[in-house]
């Protein structure tokens, strides 16, 4: 007989990234910062020494301590990844029994229901309200209803540019017994994050990536950071070898560049506060084709109705610029002033041959 995959998996495709060589790429989120040559230089000198032969650190003890310097939190308290990505499915997998209950919300970031599926746990996703915020009270009841044992979302939220305030955070994690995944993300470009408290609740764990305000997407590197309990825990249920040499390395440099790194987020701030008052300008100015979410993330997140946003992406494309098509949703990476100038000129473009 022929073997057949299960059901949880038999349907399942990849992750699925906008591929091509487009001239501007605007789509992912990712620093539009580039590693400085000084960095570099301390990069290549510092791996010039690896033992390649030897096998990582498995607790990443060194680049635990860089994160923790760098976010002033207790080293103790950090376990690194292979991206949050790979933490996401070590939390679900560890804290999760097949048929518990996850609870997310509509719109977040599509790979939460993905590994609830992974781990058959049931996901129930609470829609956002209309103008896609979050109703705290609305969230912490059907939590407690519904019985869940994991809740987790984007604060920011990716994709909406949206973010929730200390205040309500503290009211959910306080009012619900289930364990609380705050996927810190973007909180790097706003100043609402409980980093510092973390080891006040027994329920909460905090993830951190190097991909967006750091600019190291390309070596795949997040936290996860939670009181003592639960980080033994993590590592214990971790690959023991999960980060490996080269990422631990140069996380650890970045890590330790404070002032370099507060010059780039700056920057980046910088350039989406222009970008997001250049689309405001726009919507201003095409009433009824496209509402700007307030921002305070490195993207701008826009609702363009009536099936319109399809064919703006597709005509961006032909221009040689990547964005994030996301329904009647368009997502924007904000890129350098040159970069956004080209993608503001072509939207504008765009815009001219849409009729409501």
């Amino acid at each position: 007989m022929a073997y057949k995959l299960n059901e949880k998996i038999r349907d399942l495709r990849p992750y699925d990234p906008i591929t091509g060589n487009y001239q501007i790429r605007l789509d992912a989120n990712e620093s539009f910062v580039t590693v400085s040559n000084d960095l570099l230089d301390k990069i290549t000198d510092e791996i010039k020494n690896i033992s390649y032969n030897r096998y990582p650190d498995p607790m990443a003890s060194e680049l635990c301590k860089s994160f923790a310097e760098y976010y002033n939190v207790k080293h103790e308290l950090v376990t690194a990844g292979n991206g949050s990505d790979e933490l996401i499915s070590v939390i679900f997998n560890a804290f999760l029994m097949k048929g518990d209950k996850i609870l997310t919300l509509s719109p977040d970031f599509s790979m939460y229901s993905f590994y609830s599926s992974i781990v058959e746990a049931e996901c129930i996703q609470m829609k956002k309200e209309q103008d896609l915020t979050i109703d705290i009270d609305k969230l912490i009841a059907c939590a407690n209803s519904e019985d869940v044992k994991l809740i987790i979302f984007s604060n920011p939220c990716n994709p909406t540019s949206l973010g929730l305030k200390k205040g309500c955070v503290r009211k959910l994690i306080k009012s619900v017994n289930a364990l609380v995944v705050l996927d810190e993300a973007y909180m790097d470009f706003w100043n609402e994050s409980l980093l510092d408290e973390v080891e006040t609740y027994d329920n909460l764990i905090i993830l951190r990536t190097c991909s967006k305000a750091l600019g190291m997407a390309g070596i795949r590197l997040g936290f996860a950071v939670a009181n003592l309990k639960i980080t033994n825990a993590l590592k214990a249920v971790k690959s023991p070898y999960n980060v490996n040499l080269l990422t631990q390395k140069i996380g650890s440099i970045v890590l330790n560049e404070h002032q370099l790194n507060k010059y780039s987020i700056n920057k980046i701030i910088s350039s989406r506060d222009k970008l997001y008052s250049s689309m405001l300008d726009i919507e201003q100015s095409n009433k009824g084709k496209l509402h700007v979410y307030p921002t305070v993330t490195n993207f701008i997140f826009l609702n363009i109705p009536f099936c319109f946003a399809e064919k703006i992406y597709n005509y961006l494309l032909k221009c040689g610029i990547a964005v994030r098509l996301m329904g009647n949703y368009l997502r924007i990476t904000a890129g350098t002033g040159e970069e956004n100038e080209e993608f503001l000129k072509y939207f504008k473009k765009s815009l001219e041959n849409i009729e409501v």
